[in-house]
């Protein structure tokens, strides 16, 4: 019941929404839609914690500890950003950048994207995630390109053209992975392709068949992770389209598309018996983490910044797999929840800050402290948690990556740090001005919808305290499955 409640709510929110999206209590329905959808993902997590791993419909649907927790985060990211879209998408309405049409575009592709996201991290089948994901691409064009100005249009066909090479490089992996799983899974036709049943067999599938298929797989997912040098679409993404859309692109979209890739790093470890696609990940991972630090600092948008930052923290995760062990992994899974959280509490301030500033130029933008404290401190507390001060959870996953590479890649700590110190300079010297410095303009009443904000940095700065037992568990038995127990 929990299951098709999950999967159900969105699809049918958007269909509502695709027809009433564009009337006065939209909103509204966007937000109960995602209220239910949370509460089935929270009872979906209890039932898995009961009752162990679960199959669904004929074993196209699998729900074990590592989805289960990104299920809950999605589910949870994707409420508090119905939330604050739903003041946020009004005032855009009212400002005249979009009309009542688009505005139940956006509603209806917005749990559609939803939808999505969550069939991709639920199902057992390798083929049906793969549609999943390309699905999320096209329901996320719709809403990169929502203004129709010609930047919008310009990001919207370089996300859709380079996701879709990088989506068909993944659909030649997954083809390549079922050719291997056929000749041992024999004559049970589709079932190939069910993770459950290729993880019982790994052993036995052909390395080197497995070693090109994990080569296309991260190339394709990696694209939409944003991993470099497949990045490009990235930052123009985000800076272009509609800020809730921002918020749910860096802290959902990212995780899902890395998901995909850890499901097959599972697969093909287990088959090569090497550390082959470890070391792809620590690769890319890197590569990603030093070019996106120094970008930061040629960024003009605000927008734009914290893409950047994404594809930076998106590197970290990626390194810290590609490390491996309990103690890597699970640092990773925190990471991605410290990330997720922070990321998007950092864009729901930076959509309320651009929107009274009437820029995204991040030199046009000062004094938020003066003009409205809540946007400014909710910026700044954001920006110290993202950029790994402590007590905040990015430096708990953080302090632990870089731990473990001492121990285990001694080579690449100097490169960690180096970055992460020059990605903590570049926003940092451009979010101060921005809270604090002078501004002419008269403080305003307060309208925001920052609950939202100081709700995920409250969760970012208890993890950074204190992980509770229950959720500490969670990530061990998640890091156990992603090392191939």
């Amino acid at each position: 019941m929990e299951f098709i409640l999950l999967l159900g709510s969105p699809l049918l929110g958007a269909l509502v929404l695709g027809l009433l999206g564009g009337k006065p209590r939209a909103a509204e329905i966007n937000v109960f839609v995602s209220l239910v959808t949370f509460t089935a993902a929270c009872a979906l997590t209890a039932r898995v914690f009961a009752e162990g791993n679960l199959l669904a419909a004929h074993e196209q649907f699998f729900i074990d500890p590592f989805n289960v927790f990104l299920v809950t985060l999605t589910a949870l990211v994707g409420l508090t950003t119905s939330l604050f879209s739903r003041p946020y998408m009004r005032a855009e309405q009212e400002h005249g950048r979009i009309s009542a049409g688009r505005l139940r575009l956006y509603h209806g592709m917005f749990q559609l994207f939803m939808f999505t996201m969550l069939a991709a991290l639920t199902t057992n089948n390798l083929g049906l995630m793969w549609v999943a994901l390309e699905a999320a691409t096209l329901s996320t064009v719709l809403l990169v390109t929502l203004y129709r100005t010609p930047a919008s249009l310009e990001a919207g066909w370089k996300y859709f053209i380079l996701c879709g090479v990088g989506i068909a490089q993944a659909l030649f992996g997954t083809i390549l992975l079922y050719f291997a799983a056929e000749k041992v899974l024999g004559g049970e036709g589709v079932t190939a392709l069910l993770w459950t049943h290729l993880d019982a067999v790994k052993g036995q599938l052909e390395p080197a068949v497995l070693a090109l298929a994990f080569v296309f797989l991260l190339v394709g997912y990696g694209t939409k992770v944003g991993l470099a040098p497949l990045h490009n679409w990235l930052p123009d993404a985000h800076a272009e389209g509609p800020t809730p859309i921002s918020a749910v692109l860096s802290g959902l979209l990212l995780n899902v598309a890395l998901y995909a890739v850890i499901r097959c790093k599972v697969l093909v470890e287990g088959s090569l018996q090497s550390t082959l696609p470890s070391n792809m990940l620590m690769g890319f991972g890197l590569l990603s983490i030093v070019l996106a630090a120094f970008f930061l600092w040629r960024q003009r948008d605000i927008k734009r910044l914290f893409a950047y930052s994404s594809i930076e923290h998106m590197g970290i995760i990626t390194f810290a797999f590609g490390l491996g062990g309990p103690v890597a992994n699970f640092a990773a899974l925190l990471h991605m929840t410290v990330h997720s959280l922070t990321k998007s509490a950092i864009f729901y301030t930076v959509g309320h800050a651009t929107q009274r500033a009437g820029t995204q130029l991040m030199e046009d933008i000062r004094g938020l402290y003066a003009v409205s404290p809540a946007i400014g401190w909710g910026l700044m507390v954001g920006s110290l948690a993202i950029l790994g001060l402590p007590p905040f959870g990015v430096f708990a996953s953080e302090f632990l990556i870089l731990t473990t590479a001492m121990h285990q890649q001694a080579w690449a700590t100097p490169i960690l740090l180096i970055s992460l110190g020059v990605a903590f300079a570049a926003i940092f010297g451009r979010v101060q001005p921005m809270v604090f410095g002078e501004t002419h303009v008269v403080r305003q009443a307060q309208r925001p919808a920052l609950v939202p904000v100081f709700v995920h940095l409250a969760i970012v700065l208890m993890l950074g305290l204190y992980v509770p037992p229950f959720l500490a568990d969670w990530y061990r038995e998640a890091a156990v499955l992603i090392g191939g127990r």
